[in-house]
């Protein structure tokens, strides 16, 4: 039997898989699917988790049952792109025909002292719960710091409020304002938001060195005082990715054709926050990858010649605790009630696998 093998079992790597057993799949071949765990993981709702508002199973997708997928845990060390082989970690070396990297991201410290060490993760599903568990053991009136102004860090912060309302919260950021991406009427309502519920933001700090309960801002000379400090100030590709000696751009991301593959390794495809895409990494972009992917094998198992079109984002989408909200459909912005209840829809859809 020939192996089609996709490492990672989120959003890029179960879309390619569902994809794949939905269309005509070859009689002699299989889908080996690798992961840590047992589900996917939605990890765009890791804020839920981490405040304690969304209990982990409620994050939970289970991989799909089919007698073409073969369903294997394990941790990935390396990938051997020569001899076409994947080496695990306790585990003999499994062989591939093709093969699908999709990993995800790791955190980026941008090379401060001790950001590692003295922050709280909410990449993975397990830093997650140790995160949750951090920052549920805080004292009342403690100091909660969120180092990243961005979607991931206000997510954070206005679902922590909501769950703790005792917490002193602040977010940090070494731009002047929160959400720095997006247009300003929206940066402003978030902004108002957080000061209605008394979270505080500093911008414009540039952080050089984190200690135990300490943070360093190399604008001043007063030490800014936190009882546990999240991470969300920047993503970067996986170690195994970092490792390889292939073209990349300027984010570490690998180089990939217009097929999503590798140029000197066509049977192998890059798709999710490992790829070089031409936006920021997104669940909506893996998925948007993971169809064209299949559609590029489902075209050469056929013998034909794959047509591909744009992959076309929908928008963004955040929340600011369980009953407000806001989005970016376009140039169109939404406010409030509405795209909070659209979050949930889309959720829930994902949970259902609905895309």
């Amino acid at each position: 039997m020939k192996r089609f093998v996709i490492l990672g079992g989120g959003y890029g790597g179960l879309t390619v898989a569902h994809a794949l057993l939905e269309g005509e799949l070859p009689d002699d071949t299989v889908v080996v699917l690798i992961d840590r765990m047992p589900f996917q993981g939605l990890k765009t709702e890791y804020y839920a988790l981490v405040a304690g508002t969304s209990p982990e199973v409620d994050l939970r997708v289970a991989f799909p049952s089919d007698p073409r997928l073969i369903v294997t845990y394990g941790e990935v060390t390396d990938i051997n792109l020569d001899e076409k082989h994947i080496v695990m970690a306790g585990q003999e070396p499994l062989s591939y025909d093709w093969l699908v990297v999709a990993l995800g991201c790791t955190d980026k410290y941008h090379g401060i002292e001790g950001a590692e060490l003295y922050s709280n993760s909410i990449q993975t599903m397990s830093s997650s719960r140790k995160t949750y568990m951090a920052l549920n053991d805080v004292k009342p009136y403690g100091q909660v710091s969120i180092v990243g102004g961005g979607l991931s860090g206000v997510e954070v912060a206005a679902e922590l409020r909501e769950s703790r309302p005792d917490l002193n919260i602040r977010i940090i950021d070494r731009g002047p304002s929160i959400l720095s991406a997006f247009p300003g009427k929206l940066q402003e309502y978030v902004s108002s938001w957080f000061i209605e519920h008394e979270v505080e933001m500093r911008g414009n700090v540039s952080l050089h060195k984190l200690e135990d309960g300490v943070l360093h801002d190399a604008n001043s000379t007063s030490p800014i005082l936190s009882d546990v400090t999240v991470w969300t100030a920047g993503i970067q590709p996986v170690a195994l990715v970092q490792r390889m000696n292939l073209p990349k751009d300027n984010q570490g991301r690998l180089i990939i054709n217009e097929y999503h593959q590798l140029p000197d390794y066509n049977d192998v495809f890059i798709v999710g926050d490992c790829a070089s895409l031409p936006f920021s990494p997104s669940a909506q972009a893996a998925e948007g990858q993971g169809k064209q992917v299949a559609e590029v094998m489902q075209a050469l198992w056929t013998g034909k010649m794959p047509k591909l079109g744009k992959i076309k984002l929908k928008g963004t989408l955040g929340s600011l605790g369980k009953k407000d909200g806001f989005g970016l459909m376009g140039r169109a912005t939404m406010l409030g009630r509405v795209p909070r209840l659209v979050k949930s829809g889309v959720l829930w859809m994902s949970k259902h696998h609905f895309g």
